[in-house]
């Protein structure tokens, strides 16, 4: 029996795509969910999944070719009746030998299994878990890590694998009690929403049994498959059943293969892609290299730092004898200048190339379109808030012992500038064709700086809190967005941003829009300095205060440099006059 593979919807304003490379040729094998072809349209790139198990027939597109959605792409020949080609094959492999054969037998024996596998788990009482809808706009996720393996038992809502999209990283709960039977997506794999990740056996059910089976070896592929980087390359095995992971156990555990993890971080705690690529640089064993992040996770910092406890390590010890030849062999005459009196670290990334994350290219995507969507230009003042000094310090300890959070100066900033977006709607807006919406709630996005990448959390209805509250839900999205748990959709739907570019000390910055906001505040280092201030008396006199540079970025198109000075000029007076007692119970 022959099915036909079609252009799938790659988006709700995609209507055709682009044929940009086949992965597999005319007489192939290929498994249920293995990788067909590659696809481009004007939003994504990605990869089309075969829906069943069988033999390429007949390959109905050429690469470059662009067809609409729904057209046939390939045909798939799932073994129930033999169909003969009625064109020669597109690349004919060349003629395997004698020995060859049982493999390419065993192979498609072992796809067929596990195809069969996969359409057979309802039936065995298994809840089949697929990859859910991650935001409005993500067509496709990437497994990560599994944190359960085939025969664990699970809780209902209990963490069973972790994905990660161009927008967030999150944990898929089981959405049943029972045990692991199969897993359909390995680590690294790229599955489209709907997709299938896994199976549970509810309680009660069947559980696949792992049969008595020889391992093949790998039939040959058009393509290379990509691996992590944190270890060598491996033998990539067909599927990932209790059967094959059985089978494996006694030799090296293939690089798909998440039942069997290799170290201790892999089973004990998650690592970024990013963090294994740069280990593997670096050569350095992630399993000898304490995390600092959050329950022990490991950072880039750690990578490093690890890269130069080894560096020092290996450097030869300067021995007396080695310190007088080296003295005598400089220049007596050598200026004080020139002498090397301080040692510089170089960063292990000096000299490297290596390839831009997903999120670092959605950001660099995002950041030209909104310079090439909007007419932006900066507007930079200076204000005075010693008074939220002193306040800040009186207060400290009694609102953490209220509120539960660290007191700082970012939910001052933000009450005001809610405040001051009641009072000037224009900058709390957004363009919808030749129209202007004016919102009516101030959604605060927060710029977050993750070992990923700059992220923006949004605090939906901000203008309806206090000091305290807002205190509270900045550090709970920050706390969430740097531990990869925050959800999809608090990533979306902000009305006007802060970044706090002064947390690592810059005085101002010319911020980028976040679309398809109008405007973005950026905060600078608080510093102390002499300035001329008036008295009451009208004396004017020098006086140490406590100032910062408040940077407006904003759309020209609809926002005018008066409309952004009075925003700032309310936000300045709001701030400079403090009055934050009631909030702070002063």
């Amino acid at each position: 029996m022959s099915f036909n593979v079609v252009m799938p919807a790659l988006g709700e304003s995609v209507t055709e795509g682009t044929v940009t490379r086949w992965l597999k040729n005319e007489g192939d094998h290929v498994a249920v969910d293995e990788p067909l072809l590659e696809v481009s349209t004007d939003k994504v790139d990605t990869e089309i999944p075969s829906p069943v198990a069988g033999t390429i027939s007949k390959i109905l597109v050429a690469v470059d070719q662009t067809v609409p959605v729904g057209a046939d792409l390939v045909v798939i020949n799932d073994g129930a009746a033999q169909s003969t080609p009625t064109a020669a094959p597109v690349a004919t492999p060349a003629p395997a030998p004698a020995s060859a054969a049982p493999a390419t037998t065993a192979a498609s024996t072992a796809n067929t299994a596990s195809a069969a596998s996969a359409a057979s788990a309802a039936s065995n009482g298994s809840e089949v878990v697929v990859m859910p809808a991650l935001g409005e706009s993500v067509t496709e996720g990437t497994v990560t890590r599994w944190l359960k393996s085939v025969g664990d038992t699970i809780a209902m809502d209990e963490a069973l694998l972790e994905v990660s999209t161009d927008k967030v990283d999150t944990e898929i709960p089981s959405p049943v009690a029972g045990t692991v039977s199969e897993i359909f997506a390995p680590a690294d794999s790229v599955v489209p929403v709907g997709g299938r990740l896994g199976a549970i056996a509810a309680v009660g059910g069947v559980i696949k049994a792992s049969a008595p089976a020889v391992t093949p070896p790998p039939a040959p592929v058009a393509a290379p498959v990509a691996a992590p980087v944190s270890a060598p390359a491996a033998p990539v095995a067909p599927a990932v059943t209790p059967a094959t992971v059985a089978a494996q156990a006694p030799a090296a555990a293939p690089m798909n293969s998440i039942s069997a993890p290799a170290s201790r971080v892999e089973s004990d705690s998650y690592v970024t892609p990013l963090v294994r690529k740069l280990a593997a640089e670096l050569t350095i064993d992630l399993a000898h290299v304490p995390g600092t992040g959050v329950g022990g996770r490991i950072r880039k910092q750690d990578v490093y730092d690890a890269a130069e406890r080894a560096r020092a390590q290996a450097a030869p010890v300067a021995t007396p004898s080695a310190v007088a030849a080296a003295s005598s062999a400089a220049p007596a005459s050598a200026p004080q200048s020139e002498k090397i009196i301080t040692s510089v670290t170089s960063s292990p990334l000096r000299g490297t190339t290596v390839p831009m994350t997903r999120l670092r290219k959605v950001i660099a995507a995002r950041m030209v379109e909104s310079l090439q969507t909007s007419a932006q230009l900066t507007t930079v003042v200076e204000v005075d808030v010693t008074k939220i000094a002193k306040l800040r310090g009186k207060a400290k300890s009694s609102f953490q012992e209220r509120e539960g959070v660290n007191l700082t100066f970012l939910p001052f900033f933000a009450v005001a500038v809610c405040e001051a977006l009641k009072q000037h709607p224009v900058v709390n807006a957004s363009i919808d064709g030749e129209n202007i919406v004016y919102h009516g709630t101030e959604n605060l996005g927060i710029a977050v700086d993750t070992e990923r990448g700059l992220l923006v959390p949004v605090i939906k209805d901000a203008g309806d809190l206090n000091l305290g509250g807002i205190a509270r839900r900045i550090n709970d999205v920050a706390l969430r967005t740097r531990d990869s748990k925050i959800n999809p959709d608090e990533l979306s739907g902000g009305t006007f941003t802060i970044t706090n570019t002064g947390s690592r000390g810059a005085l101002f910055d010319t911020p980028i829009i976040n679309q398809p906001q109008v405007a973005i505040l950026g905060i600078g280092s608080i510093v102390k300095r002499p300035v001329v201030i008036t008295e009451a008396d009208g004396e004017e006199k020098i006086a140490i205060r406590s100032m910062v540079y408040l940077a407006i970025s904003y759309d020209h198109r609809i926002v005018d440099g008066a409309d952004a000075a009075r925003f700032l000029s309310t936000l300045k007076e709001r701030l400079e006059l403090g009055r934050f007692e009631a909030d702070l119970g002063l």
